[in-house]
């Protein structure tokens, strides 16, 4: 039976305060074979210095050069990743540079992956911190929680309970959905999880918590998030023709938005 390997990507850009958690967090983890690279878009703090502190580690590879975003970053990294010849059980992911990987998360997944050969992908509970790494809006991470029990095509284009840094990937699934959308700003990742739907159907989902999601001042999801859910519309409409499921999301954009203006 071939043990899953992992490869993972963290796009990265003037980060410097949270990447060395991120870096950790995947270089801590025990009992599982990966290759990782961080791809960085030429930033100008202090993240090129953190990243040669880890020139001699075993497996990990770094970037440094500007691109056209973090689409552009996470494809480049499919595309430098794939050198490696992973095999199409072999489970891809990517993990943003100001979040990071709970300890023992990844021999966890390639578990349930074994356990599960005939899925392609898996979802599984992400905790919400904030810059001090401090769990934050309990609420909004059970109310996901809950929704995600219904997964599937129509529930996805009326909200997304998908949390990106507690997804993972096999790489035939990623072969045949093909890279992220660059067009993308904000939803990159949401236009994603539709495709995955229409070509490997739906994931395997765990209440395990796997990854932390960070909110912080300079974080798409903390300032922007008015921006994201635009997008996020455009795209449910891109998927989906059924104007009720639609006027749903418009309505629950507008719930959702209130309701991060009081909180953030």
């Amino acid at each position: 039976m071939h043990i899953p390997r992992f490869f993972l990507i963290t796009p990265s850009f003037n980060q410097a305060k949270f990447i060395q958690q991120t870096i950790d967090s995947v270089l801590n983890q025990k009992e599982i074979s990966f290759k990782y690279v961080v791809m960085d878009g030429g930033s100008t703090d202090q993240t090129l210095k953190i990243l040669k502190k880890y020139h001699d580690q075993p497996n990990f590879y770094f970037a440094s050069k500007k691109d056209k975003g973090q689409s552009d970053a996470i494809n480049k990294g499919i595309k430098y990743l794939n050198k490696f010849k992973p095999k199409p059980t072999d489970i891809f992911a990517y993990i943003n540079s100001d979040d990071y990987y709970l300890p023992n998360s990844l021999p966890i997944v390639a578990k349930l992956f074994t356990q599960n050969p005939d899925k392609h992908w898996l979802v599984g509970d992400a905790k919400i911190i904030n810059s001090l790494n401090r769990e934050i809006q309990k609420p909004i991470r059970f109310y996901k929680k809950f929704w995600r029990l219904f997964l599937s095509k129509n529930l996805i284009s009326f909200l997304n309970p998908v949390p990106q840094p507690a997804t993972f990937i096999r790489y035939s699934a990623l072969k045949e959905t093909g890279l992220f959308n660059q067009n993308l700003r904000y939803t990159m990742d949401y236009e994603y999880w539709h495709r995955l739907l229409q070509t490997v159907g739906k994931p395997i989902v765990t209440s395990v918590p796997l990854a932390t999601f960070r909110i912080h001042g300079r974080s798409k999801g903390g300032s922007q998030f008015g921006k994201q859910f635009s997008e996020e519309l455009v795209v449910a409409q891109d998927f989906c023709k059924n104007t009720f499921i639609i006027k749903l999301h418009q309505i629950h954009n507008l719930f959702i938005n209130l309701v991060y203006s009081v909180i953030k």
